[in-house]
């Protein structure tokens, strides 16, 4: 089932307005090398953090879905994972869902690193979306790290694309800069359709989604190096007062060790994991957080297909 007809079914769930005459839709998949700033970048562009960010690459695990809505469009960002060499079953599935984005979406933006020169790993996605017929964009990113004398970096994407006479925009997703240029292109590539989600709507993801995605961030944040892709987090219980929402969420890793790091000395890193996290969750559900942090060991989980989708990593269909 594709994107759009998933939402379609859900459309008397949702309040949903009718378009006015000429208005555009469509969905738009984020597609680039892990850490260029796809997530920085669709936060950004809805005006709030759904997807998390991290320096560490490989952050986002499931196609995550922004919604911006304007007076002339309503843009539904697909964010995907950065497409690499996998390395085990985890990583298969994260680069076969990206690739999938790609066939499902109806433009792509193609986002790079502007502080540093194409490189091989960009050569391997423009080989990739030669033969798609979806538009395609290139983004450079990160232009606030660019040096005044960048122009041999901008010259070695510009010859990268010029046999696909893909236009090409400069943007900082951390500042802003050029995002209304960007804007403007991707709305002309847009054609007339409906709304697909209510105009106040940012993300399609529950709550539930966005909360285990806050812990884990906070995981890659202050562990770093050492416990950095072996993290799944499940959110086991929610219990909502009218004063308090209460969370109970399971921290699972593959090896005791890393058990060790992610609990920490006396349970310090664990407390400033939790403390860290119920902060953002306040600000997602603009009200109080009581967080309860487990952690638990499975081993190789990412080489297992059944606990890949126990933990919700399933291949997109």
């Amino acid at each position: 089932m594709s994107d759009r007809d998933d939402i379609l079914d859900k459309s008397e769930v949702f309040a949903i307005p009718v378009a006015p005459t000429g208005y555009k839709s469509g969905f738009i998949g984020i597609i680039g090398r892990p850490n260029v700033g796809k997530s920085t970048l669709m936060n950004h562009l809805v005006g709030q953090k759904i997807a998390i960010v991290s320096p560490v690459a490989q952050t986002t695990r499931n196609r995550l879905r922004g919604i911006l809505t304007t007076p002339e469009a309503q843009m539904i960002f697909v964010d995907t994972p950065g497409i690499h060499k996998p390395h085990h079953q985890l990583g298969q599935v994260l680069v076969q869902n990206a690739q999938i984005a790609i066939q499902s979406v109806d433009v792509v933006l193609f986002v790079v690193d502007a502080s540093v020169e194409a490189g091989g790993g960009d050569r391997y996605i423009v080989d990739l979306l030669s033969i798609t017929q979806t538009p395609v964009i290139l983004g450079l990113n990160k232009i606030d790290l660019q040096h005044s004398d960048d122009r041999f970096v901008d010259r070695t994407y510009a010859d990268l694309i010029s046999p696909h006479e893909w236009p090409l925009v400069k943007f900082s997703a951390l500042n802003g800069n050029g995002l209304d240029e960007l804007l403007k292109l991707l709305v002309d590539r847009l054609e007339p359709g409906p709304y697909y989600y209510p105009p106040d709507l940012v993300t399609d993801q529950p709550e539930r989604f966005i909360m285990a995605e806050l812990i884990r961030e906070q995981i890659l944040l202050l562990t770093r190096e050492e416990v950095p892709h072996s993290v799944a987090v499940i959110i086991e219980k929610v219990e909502e007062t009218p004063t308090i929402t209460r969370v109970f969420a399971a921290i699972n890793v593959e090896r005791e060790s890393q058990k060790g790091i992610v609990i920490g000395k006396g349970g310090t890193m664990l407390k400033a994991i939790g403390s860290a996290a119920r902060e953002q969750m306040q600000k997602l559900i603009a009200g109080k957080v009581y967080l309860e942090l487990f952690v638990k060991v499975e081993p190789k989980w990412r080489q297992s297909r059944s606990r890949l989708a126990e933990f919700g990593y399933r291949v997109e269909e």
